[in-house]
């Protein structure tokens, strides 16, 4: 794509869910140190901009429902409508690559090959195919703008505002001045990501025979809500329960300072990789390919993590389930996400403490 000169405002559209937010961080990051003077926004799903608030890069977020009515989708196009000289879609779907048509002057972005799709190609200025099994979400995302000559940076940004430090202090001051804790996010989204209550209770366990305290992370849901407090007769009686009470930002700060980290196939497991934090990833029928967390120190081009196996790279060790259909990429064993995996289910807590005692052991 030719451009009479380099972009001053920039729109980067990634419209889906926090993990994927964050994994487009890296493009931002990219976009601002090859074009220094651009001011840099991002359009993102209502709910997922507190991953990157606080972004220095960023300078505003703009959000939108994920189901918008007519009126809010008239308020966002007036709000967007050619006021970007580059706009930047990361997603093949329909709605981004209209956003990216409607926002930019010079649009660029990714497109499956189906037939079907093939009406989008008119709405781009340059488009590359999307790959959704072998390379990863960080590298898709990079390649989208490397024919504008980006260097690759280091991987997604974790960030957060003095308001978020504060309130992560308020929240266990003894663990931020220095108390060693590890950090567990034991309740994703959808069922078909979740371990066992058992699994969870012994490694807490042994997080506290290690001297450790035990954090839970997560989300303040009336399921999430009801899982762990279903787990929490199994832990030790100093857990401190987050889950539902700190935002983003603030359990960025809090994850900066763990010794740490153990989470399934989630937003925060992406969050605690990239800061570097010794991180166990529980993985079962996502492919970790195109999902697993991409390590702090990394600077592939394709994907730390091969389709199947459980490694070690950098801070990140990932586990992943011993069945012979891992992964198998559908939602659960019932082929829906409130369904559960055996693979996850099954997986023995002795296979999580030994990974988290290797990390802890080489920290």
């Amino acid at each position: 794509m030719r451009r009479k000169r380099d972009p001053d405002q920039v729109l980067v559209i990634c419209t889906r869910r926090i993990g994927d937010v964050l994994l487009a961080t890296p493009v931002v990051s990219a976009l601002q140190e090859r074009f220094p003077q651009a001011k840099v926004d991002m359009l993102v799903f209502e709910g997922t901009q507190g991953v990157v608030a606080a972004n220095p890069d960023v300078r505003q977020v703009i959000t939108v429902p994920e189901r918008p009515s007519i009126g809010e989708h008239a308020r966002l196009i007036w709000r967007i409508l050619r006021r970007y000289d580059l706009a930047v879609s990361l997603l093949a779907g329909d709605r981004p690559t209209l956003y990216a048509w409607l926002a930019g002057k010079s649009r660029i972005g990714t497109l499956t090959l189906e037939k079907k799709n093939r009406w989008k190609r008119r709405l781009l200025n340059h488009w590359v195919t999307f790959d959704d099994m072998d390379t990863h979400t960080v590298a898709m995302n990079l390649k989208v703008v490397e024919h504008l000559g980006t260097r690759k940076p280091s991987g997604p940004v974790v960030s957060w505002s003095e308001d978020d430090a504060e309130a992560a202090r308020r929240a266990c001051e003894p663990l931020v001045a220095g108390a060693p804790f590890a950090v567990l996010h034991v309740s994703p989204k959808f069922n078909y990501k979740t371990w066992s209550v058992a699994g969870w209770g012994e490694l807490a366990q042994w997080i506290k025979q290690r001297g450790l305290r035990t954090v839970i992370a997560g989300g303040g849901s009336t399921e999430e809500s009801r899982y762990i407090h279903a787990l929490l007769p199994r832990f030790p009686e100093d857990t401190v329960n987050l889950a539902g009470t700190i935002g983003l930002g603030a359990l960025g700060f809090l994850l900066s300072r763990a010794q740490l980290y153990v989470g399934t196939d989630t937003a925060v497991t992406h969050m605690a990789a990239a800061l570097g934090v010794p991180s166990v990833a529980l993985f079962g029928p996502s492919n970790p390919v195109k999902w697993g967390p991409w390590p702090a120190s990394f600077d592939g081009n394709a994907s730390p993590w091969r389709m199947q196996g459980s490694a070690r790279v950098g801070n990140v060790f990932l586990v992943q389930g011993e069945k012979h259909c891992v992964p198998c990429l559908l939602e659960g064993c019932d082929r829906h996400i409130a369904s559960f995996s055996d693979c996850l289910q099954k997986l023995p807590a002795a296979r999580v403490v030994a990974a988290a005692e290797s990390l802890l052991e080489a920290a």
